[in-house]
């Protein structure tokens, strides 16, 4: 067995969780070194699913001409509309709390249906103008679908799907290049925006942790959450009022530090741990400059390359406690 998993099996048998026959039994089965292809599996499916819409994409742009709009419509319609009654035909219907598909390639299928609804409505209102000149119904629409088949379908992916989808209504564009080049940047009022769309979501998923609804799905709100509350302060700690923000940034990361924990999330603390690094160093900075102090400067730049060693060192020793308790709490 791996080191993590025997400590963990050696917890359960100290606390006589499980007697002697069944630890023995447990270490039989690890040292057989027996492993699922379940996620390997599912990434395919995952894939399969994502070069299937990303070829309905590329047909429809290589061949808009000798197609013909209402063909390339009616094929879309046609295909999202089957993709949707298989998975309603197969589905168990909504529970508030968490709930599969018999096979899972249904998951993937209603995942299908969703990217291609969003390619039907997009290239109706590209085309043809459908809803005027209210251009964010064209993303409404898809959003508040996606939302819905999320929580009766009870999938992660789409509810991401939908959230971003809410982010682009709202007025961001939540992409690698946009966060390089937009106007997010230069726009306090995307800023604020950003904001409240992540303590709406925070708040979302408190009051839905209240009433036990989809608790599982906490922590894709948190993180998205955590994403464009940081983002958007660490953006304006270079603005007059840094200080304002640099306070709401620590709090805000205090909270998703503690809920990280909550939730077991280790992509929830690394990336909290990061904003806060990125954010304390902006301070840092700002206050060097602020004493304008040229000697301090260059004993500050001989000291860098090995304040950096031991900000690795410290990650690395937080990822690894945080590791270590959440194996702790599980075996509790």
């Amino acid at each position: 067995m791996i080191p993590t998993e025997e400590k963990a099996t050696q917890g359960l048998f100290e606390k006589k969780l499980i007697s002697d026959t069944q630890f023995k039994q447990v270490k039989a089965y690890r040292s057989l070194e027996i492993f699922s292809l379940n996620a390997e599996l599912k990434l395919f499916l995952y894939l399969s699913v994502l070069s299937f819409t990303t070829g309905i994409g590329i047909l429809i742009y290589q061949n808009i001409d000798t197609i013909g709009h209402i063909a390339i419509l009616s094929l879309l319609l046609v295909v999202t509309v089957i993709c949707y009654y298989f998975s309603f035909k197969n589905s168990t219907g909504f529970q508030k709390g968490e709930t599969n598909f018999e096979n899972p390639i249904f998951d993937y299928l209603i995942l299908a249906a969703i990217l291609l609804t969003c390619i039907f409505i997009g290239y109706l209102q590209f085309q043809y103008t459908a809803f005027g000149t209210h251009y964010g119904l064209a993303t409404l629409i898809p959003t508040v679908i996606g939302l819905f088949c999320a929580y009766y379908f009870d999938n992660k992916s789409i509810l991401s799907i939908a959230i971003t989808g809410l982010a682009a209504y709202v007025g961001l564009s939540v992409s690698p290049q946009s966060l390089l080049n937009n106007d997010f940047y230069e726009t306090n009022t995307l800023s604020y925006s950003a904001i409240a769309l992540g303590i709406i979501l925070v708040l979302w998923s408190i009051y839905s942790n209240q009433i036990a609804l989809k608790k599982h799905f906490t922590v894709v709100y948190l993180t998205f959450g955590l994403h464009l509350i940081s983002i958007s302060c660490i953006n304006n700690l270079f603005k007059p009022y840094w200080f304002v923000f640099f306070l709401f940034l620590a709090a805000a990361l205090y909270y998703f530090y503690t809920s990280s924990y909550k939730v077991k999330s280790v992509s929830l603390f690394v990336f909290t741990i990061v904003y806060a690094y990125i954010g304390v160093n902006i301070i840092l900075f700002k206050a060097i400059a602020l004493l304008n102090i040229d000697e301090f400067l260059i004993s500050f730049f001989f000291f860098v390359p090995f304040y950096f060693i031991i900000s690795i060192i410290l990650f690395i020793r937080l990822i690894k406690k945080f590791n270590k308790d959440s194996t702790d709490d599980s075996i509790r």
